[in-house]
């Protein structure tokens, strides 16, 4: 079961979408310098369907895609609602997930989005050249590295 701390609109995350970002708790990947250790703790509500769409009714027509921010504890459960966000709701899903890569049995074709990779202080987040981690752009279940659109 996924459960949820908070949830906003957000802008840079997914370029080029006004995204709902949902802040996931019970992250198992513990990252050294995670800047929301809170995120770590089994708090929070749970997200289900019925969930999404009333965070969603506060912004309709506002956000372009959704994106699950976390959730590595229950990734099968991440993979059912982004096919839910995308196939049922009719928006882009997204999903940010601490661990280096994805389970084997993953179906990108349930994302638009998928972020990889745990936070390296020494390497950087996504605006640093040097980041190991990569934010992919997913077409017919294959992967585009985009990381780059994020480097100034």
């Amino acid at each position: 079961m996924l459960k949820y701390y908070n949830y906003d609109i957000v802008f840079q995350e997914i370029p080029d979408e006004v995204t709902l970002a949902v802040n996931l708790t019970g992250c198992p990947c513990h990252c050294p310098g995670c800047h929301s250790p809170h995120l770590w703790e089994d708090i929070g509500e749970e997200l289900d369907e019925a969930t999404l769409q009333k965070m969603y009714g506060d912004y309709a027509g506002e956000v372009t895609c959704i994106c699950l921010m976390g959730g590595d504890g229950d990734p099968a459960a991440v993979e059912r609602l982004c096919a839910y966000i995308k196939l049922e709701m009719g928006l882009h899903s997204g999903w940010w997930s601490g661990r280096a890569t994805l389970p084997a049995d993953t179906d990108l074709h349930h994302f638009d989005y998928v972020k990889t990779g745990p936070y390296i202080a020494s390497l950087g987040g996504l605006k640093s050249p040097a980041t190991n981690q990569r934010l992919y752009r997913v077409r017919a279940g294959l992967p585009e590295d985009i990381t780059r659109r994020f480097w100034r």
